[in-house]
């Protein structure tokens, strides 16, 4: 099969900017703002033209916005506008994301189709209007890198995580997100939507949020949600996911750096089987553990597979080459672009309708693919190749994976 490109899950990667860090040259009163047009084809969208901007230390140093709108030639569009790290108090962030998106004749995998056994042709053709709206408050508790330096400990491009406690090391933080999301397939009667909110406690113990070369992050989340508020079938869903880096050194004359790492995910909705009748307390498909997309089995589409639980490994072996002819390039060396880094995955996973350790661990589904990531102007960009068993994507998209 060919490797099919999927611009749409390009756009989704945008999403991800609130996780973008910010150097210390940004925690200054000066803003730093760039605005870009862009344009590209592909057989779902069409021809799509669309403006992207960010505007860094708006009202804070340490703060962003960044805005993003496209439109096709398909009458598919996006929109999306964010606000990042806005201090309230010595110790309390605040975020939020508002996206809406409209996509035509677009592939969805709806109920059995995103089973783990189903078949990459079963999917259904339909036009798509989304939404999603969330509020982060993110409150970093006073221990490790911020008991030592405050606030900018959150923000420090590169830290000591030499302690394997999170009272010593790294910035530990607990995470309140209300959230509303909505998805509606036209002609299909089809219409999903969750309001509700997420709990997570966070530690982020890696020397850089960037480029880690040792260190962890690890983090567990609650969601809980419904339909509205005046619905009795409150669903509950847990994720896990833990990440480990390991320096390896350079290797001669080739490469800088090696670093290996990996990651684990899990996750399980407890109340998947709490029925009345034909009433259960699941979350919608957009809200489910899904696998397939930017994080998780990316040779795959995203959301292909989704259900009641997931585990899903990934493995990267990263270096950054001695040889960096980026800053001899003319155009490309306008920007600041410290480093790139050449990477080869391999992932496994699989979606279960029970949390089985057993089940979970036959039958997974894998992914394999190489990636170019450049840091440019203190942002990770990642162009991506992968292959699974029956699909292949190339992605372009912003951050690590993990």
């Amino acid at each position: 099969m060919m490797f099919k490109r999927t611009t749409r899950h390009w756009l989704t990667s945008v999403l991800a900017l609130a996780s973008v860090s910010f150097s210390s040259s940004v925690l200054s009163e000066e803003k730093d703002s760039a605005f870009v047009p862009f344009y590209f084809s592909t057989e779902i969208l069409g021809n799509t033209f669309g403006v992207a901007g960010v505007a860094k230390g708006v009202w804070q140093p340490q703060a962003a916005l960044f805005g993003m709108a496209l439109y096709s030639d398909k009458d598919s569009y996006v929109g999306f506008l964010s606000a990042f790290n806005y201090a309230l108090s010595e110790n309390v962030l605040f975020s939020t994301q508002m996206y809406q998106a409209r996509f035509n004749d677009n592939p969805y995998y709806i109920g059995s189709q995103g089973d783990n056994d189903s078949s990459i042709d079963d999917k259904t053709i339909a036009d798509g209007l989304e939404q999603n709206y969330q509020f982060e408050f993110k409150y970093l508790l006073p221990w490790g890198n911020v008991a030592e330096h405050g606030l900018l400990g959150a923000f420090q491009p590169i830290k000591d995580v030499s302690f394997a406690s999170p009272v010593e090391s790294g910035v530990s933080s607990i995470i309140f997100t209300p959230f509303y999301t909505a998805r509606e397939l036209e002609g299909l009667n089809n219409t999903e939507e969750a309001t509700g909110f997420s709990l997570a406690l966070d530690w982020d113990n890696r020397d850089s949020t960037r480029n880690p070369t040792t260190g962890s992050h690890t983090n567990l989340e609650f969601t809980t949600g419904a339909e509205s508020w005046s619905n009795d079938d409150l669903w509950l869903k847990w994720t896990f996911q833990n990440s480990q880096y390991f320096a390896l050194g350079p290797l001669g004359d080739l490469f800088d750096q090696q670093v290996l790492a990996f990651d684990f995910y899990t996750a399980d909705t407890p109340t998947w089987d709490n029925c009345s009748g034909q009433d259960c307390a699941r979350p919608p498909e957009t809200e489910q553990a899904r696998l397939g997309g930017l994080y998780r089995l990316r040779g795959y589409t995203g959301g292909r597979y989704h259900g009641r639980s997931a585990v899903h490994y990934s493995a990267e072996y990263r270096v950054l080459p001695d040889w960096q002819p980026l800053g001899d390039i003319p155009l490309i060396n306008y920007y600041d672009l410290p480093w790139w880094q050449w990477v080869a995955f391999a992932e496994v996973g699989r979606v279960a309708d029970e949390y089985d350790i057993k089940t979970l661990h036959s039958d997974m589904k894998w992914s394999l693919g190489g990636a170019v990531r450049f840091q440019v102007e203190g942002i990770v960009v990642r162009a991506e190749l992968a292959r699974g068993g029956d699909e292949g994507t190339f992605r372009v998209m912003i951050n690590q994976p993990f």
